[in-house]
């Protein structure tokens, strides 16, 4: 029984956390399609807070990168 209860959670965690971390890679690009077209201060602070959020997400933050993500989308006007 201990065995099932491990391997559930040892399951759990195997196939949650990767699903997790693909939430990143959408938020940036709703703050690109968001900041697209636009030319002001917000819009270029959100590119870059877009440009660091991928570069968090492929150094495997992504807590850290869904954090700058969101407060880009945030400063935006953006629901997620």
């Amino acid at each position: 029984m201990k065995k099932l209860i491990a391997f559930s959670a040892i399951a759990v965690f195997a196939f949650t956390t990767p699903a997790l971390a693909f939430q990143c890679p959408k938020l940036v690009k709703m703050i690109n399609d968001t900041a697209g077209n636009r030319f002001d201060n917000t819009a270029q602070n959100a590119r870059i807070a877009a440009d660091t959020a991928s570069k968090l997400h492929n150094e495997g933050k992504h807590a850290e990168s869904e954090k700058v993500a969101k407060d880009a989308l945030d400063k935006l006007g953006v629901k997620y």
